[in-house]
C-alpha cells in the first residue's frame, strides 16, 4: 500500500471523526480556537543560549528554512524546570509550540492532532490572561480604596500591596502556582469536565508522554543485522501504550490511520538537522532527557493534588 493511498484512506476516515475528541477533550469545541491571546507565546531564543545547561555538549544547530527547530525545543525544555520541583509555564508552553510545529511538519493528517493540542495551550494562555486582568483590576481598586483611606497604616498598605502583587505575579507563572491558584479560586472540578488549567495541563501531560516515547524509540539504533523500524510503526506503538488509554475506540483508530501517512526516517533526519541515525540518536536522546525532567515534575505536582484522573 503506497503512502499516497494510505494518506487518502486516512483523510477520509479522519474527516468522519472530527467531532470526536483527541486528548480526551472537546475537539469540536476548540476546533476554531486559533488565536493565542496570552503573551506567554514568546519568540524563539537566539542560538547563543540554546542548550546552555547541557554540560560538555555542543549547542544544537538552528536549521535554516524550516519552522520547527529542535534547538529551540531543547532550549525551552531546559528553561522550564525551576526550583526543586516546579515547571515554569512560559517555557513549558513554548516547548509545546515547537512540538506543534514538529507535528505539523509530519503532514496534514498528523497536523490534525497538533490543532487539538494547540487548543489546549490556548486554554491555559487565555486563563492566564484573564487572571492577569483580574489581578490588575483588583490592584487598581485596592489603590483607589487606599488613597481614600487616610487612617490605613503604612504596614497594612504594604501587606495589602504584597497580597495583590503575589496574585498578579504568580497565578499562572508555574505549574504549582497554577494549581494553587485554581484550587483557591474553585476552578478545578474533580467530578465533571471543565476548562480549568489543571485539567488542560493533564491532557498535555499525557500527550507529552506519548511524544517522549516516540522520540525515544525514533532515536534508538537498530540491533546488529536488523533494519531500523519505520516511524509510522513506532508512533503507532508508542501511542497505543500511552495516550490511547485515554481515548475512545473511534479516536484510537483515527489516530492510527493518521500515523500511516507519516514520512520515513530521512525526512526526520532533515527535521532535526542531521544526516545519519547515529547523529539523530545523540540529539533525540538529549531532547528525551529534557522532556523526562519536565514530565516527572508535572507528574509529581498533579499526583500530589490527586489530579491524575481529572474528568
Amino acid at each position: 500500500m503506497g503512502v499516497k493511498f494510505r494518506a487518502c484512506v486516512a483523510i477520509v476516515f479522519i474527516i468522519l471523526l472530527l467531532g470526536s475528541m483527541w486528548i480526551h477533550g472537546n475537539l469540536e469545541q476548540h476546533w476554531g480556537a486559533c488565536s493565542i491571546a496570552y503573551s506567554l507565546k514568546n519568540k524563539p531564543p537566539s542560538v547563543a543560549i540554546v542548550n546552555s545547561s547541557d554540560k560538555g555538549e555542543a549547542p544544537l544547530r538552528v536549521c535554516p528554512g524550516q519552522r520547527f527547530q529542535i534547538a529551540y525545543l531543547l532550549a525551552h525544555l531546559q528553561a522550564a524546570p525551576v526550583s526543586a520541583n516546579d515547571v515554569l509555564l512560559k517555557p513549558y508552553l513554548a516547548s509545546w509550540d515547537e512540538l506543534i510545529r514538529f507535528l505539523e511538519a509530519l503532514g496534514p493528517m498528523v497536523g490534525l492532532i497538533s490543532q487539538e493540542i494547540e487548543s489546549k495551550t490556548t486554554i491555559i494562555r487565555d486563563l492566564a490572561q484573564k487572571a492577569e486582568k483580574k489581578a490588575e483590576k483588583k490592584m487598581k481598586d485596592r489603590k483607589m480604596t487606599q488613597q481614600g483611606d487616610t487612617v490605613m497604616s503604612s504596614h497594612n498598605r504594604s501587606s495589602s500591596y504584597s497580597e495583590i502583587n503575589h496574585s498578579f505575579s504568580f497565578g499562572y507563572t508555574s505549574v504549582r502556582s497554577m494549581i494553587k491558584w485554581e484550587l483557591e479560586n474553585g476552578l478545578v472540578d474533580f467530578h465533571q469536565q471543565t476548562n480549568s488549567g489543571c485539567r488542560t495541563l493533564l491532557r498535555l501531560h499525557r500527550a507529552l508522554l506519548w511524544l517522549q516515547n516516540f522520540l525515544q524509540e525514533l532515536g534508538k539504533d537498530a540491533n546488529e543485522g536488523e533494519r531500523l523500524r519505520s516511524p509510522s510503526d513506532l508512533c503507532k506503538e508508542t501511542y497505543q501504550r500511552t495516550l490511547a488509554q485515554h481515548h475512545t475506540w473511534f479516536v484510537r483508530k483515527g489516530a492510527e490511520l493518521a500515523f500511516l501517512a507519516m514520512p520515513e526516517r530521512p525526512y526526520f533526519y532533515k527535521l532535526v538537522c542531521v544526516e545519519t541515525q547515529a547523529e539523530a540518536t545523540v540529539i533525540l536522546n538529549r531532547v528525551v532527557r529534557a522532556i523526562g525532567e519536565v514530565y516527572k515534575r508535572n507528574e509529581d505536582a498533579l499526583k500530589e493534588h490527586s489530579m491524575l484522573n481529572l474528568p
